[in-house]
Formats: structure tokens, sequence, C-alpha cells
């Protein structure tokens, strides 16, 4: 709080920017949170707590009518399509950072030989506390459930749960309707 009151902020400053960063989670606020990141007019909503580090210009990543969770973390190249539902705490950190055998530690950089980056395909829903590690693009209409590590690509209208996870389902594209697979097909995959 010392750093924040030497920048001269007012307590009703102070206040308000507690209040927007950490205590308000309703849609009036969630959008111009959206706006105020430079996602305005694309029907974005962003949560409290969620923090959104991408290169270049951030409206080139994210497509619209898009809900992004409380204490999201969305890092380097992603890409997020439309009508695309994360969860709260959910990480995608869209970077790798390669083992150095001359230092003998892993470098701050990236590895530049490898694709890094992440999308999230369009209509899918991260819920609760999903990771989708590097690389990594995630079909259309994908189902993730909640606590899931995604570690490779997945096929459209995949129902994926597990660490790491695995595709336990898909969605009838026609109907909607959910279909998880047997025992017997579980273990085939």
């Amino acid at each position: 709080m010392d750093d924040l009151k030497a920048m001269k902020f007012s307590d009703e400053e102070y206040a308000a920017y507690v209040r927007l960063s950490s205590m308000s989670d309703n849609y009036e606020d969630d959008k111009r949170r959206a706006e105020m990141l430079g996602l305005g007019g694309k029907d974005i909503l962003v949560a409290p707590g969620a923090i959104i580090r991408v290169p270049g210009d951030i409206r080139d990543h994210f497509g619209r009518d898009i809900f992004v969770g409380l204490y999201v973390y969305i890092n380097n190249n992603v890409t997020i399509e439309d009508h695309v539902l994360i969860g709260p705490h959910c990480s995608l950190a869209a970077g790798n950072h390669k083992f150095d055998p001359a230092t003998g530690y892993f470098s701050a950089r990236t590895d530049k030989d490898y694709d890094n980056s992440i999308v999230v395909g369009w209509g899918s829903w991260l819920a609760s506390n999903v990771t989708v590690t590097a690389g990594v693009k995630i079909g259309r209409a994908n189902l993730v459930c909640a606590g899931a590590v995604i570690t490779h690509s997945t096929p459209d209208y995949a129902i994926m749960a597990g660490v790491p996870a695995k595709q336990i389902g898909y969605i009838d594209p026609e109907t909607g309707d959910y279909h998880w697979f047997s025992k017997e097909e579980k273990q085939e995959k």
C-alpha cells in the first residue's frame, strides 16, 4: 500500500482501484475492464484479477463474444477465437524455456525452435483451473473439464479431462448431446 500511496492515489482513488481490480465481478465492470485493456466493441468480458500479456495489438489475439474468468493468466502468443468461455484460475502460457548445457540451467528465453503458440478454438469452454501448455491448438467447441492439463492439440467437439488430459467423450455438433467413451474405448485411446 505504501507504493500505491507514493504514486499519490487519494483514498477514494485507491478504494476504486481495489473495487475494480479485485471485487467487482459483474457485467458492467467486466466489460469496462475489457475496454481498458483495448478489447472494447468485441463483446468481451474480463473478470477481476485476470492478467493478459500478449505481443503486439491485443485485439489481434481475441475474437468476439469471449469471457475471461477470475484470475486467468494469458501470456505470450495466445489466440482466443469467437464465443469462448474461460473459467476462473486458468493458465494459458505460450512459452517454453530451453535447457542450456553451457550454464546448467533453463534460459529465460523462449525456445525459438518450437511453435509455442496456443489457440483456443471457436465455441470452446475451459472450465476452472485448466492449464493449456505451449504449442497446443484446442479444437472447435471443446469442453475442457475442470483441472485438466492440455499438453497436446485436440480434435473438434472433444470432451477433455485429466492430467495430462485425454479425450473422454465428444459433443454431437448436430444435437449438442454429450457422448462419453465407454471403459473399453478409453483404454484404446
